[in-house]
């Protein structure tokens, strides 16, 4: 990779809850199953063998991804940033449109996205724009929808 995967520890979490699931859960029971199929004779017509070796495959390169993506995680817990005045990772942001329409917007690692629930990854444009922005800032971003200007009204960080 040739950037950072930051991430918070709560994501961190999340990636290696899955990745023990997978590895040590989901996998070996599939392994038996697949074992059991081939034991049965013709593997032609076998569907437990064909798509128990399709799903062992999909399970073999998402833990790949994962290891990858723990590996060069760096952890940043948003209750210790120092600069709490100011937009960084993992800050809670309160923006406004140009419409006064309000947005709750918390700045999380890539890999933690939920737009539904508010959580932006740390490279979207919009999470770009506010970097480094603190209350009353204009910052203009360019959407899919088109250019927009918010104001960063408010800025909260998790207790520590």
């Amino acid at each position: 990779m040739d950037r950072p995967n930051y991430i918070t520890p709560s994501g961190y979490n999340a990636l290696s809850t899955e990745y023990r699931a997978l590895l040590g859960d989901e996998r070996p029971k599939l392994v038996e199953v697949i074992s059991w199929a081939a034991g049965n004779g013709d593997r032609s017509e076998n569907g437990d063998y064909i798509y128990g070796r399709k799903r062992l495959r999909e399970i073999d390169r998402r833990l790949g991804w994962l290891a990858k993506r723990m590996k060069a995680a760096v952890v940043i817990d948003p209750a210790a940033q120092p600069d709490r005045s100011r937009v960084w990772f993992g800050a809670t942001v309160t923006i406004a449109d140009e419409d006064d329409t309000e947005r709750v917007l918390t700045l999380v690692g890539d890999d933690e996205t939920d737009a539904g629930a508010g959580r932006i990854g740390w490279s979207a444009p919009l999470a770009r724009a506010l970097r480094g922005a603190a209350i009353g800032d204009l910052r203009r971003v360019t959407l899919p929808a088109g250019e927009r200007e918010y104001e960063v009204t408010g800025i909260a960080y998790p207790a520590t």
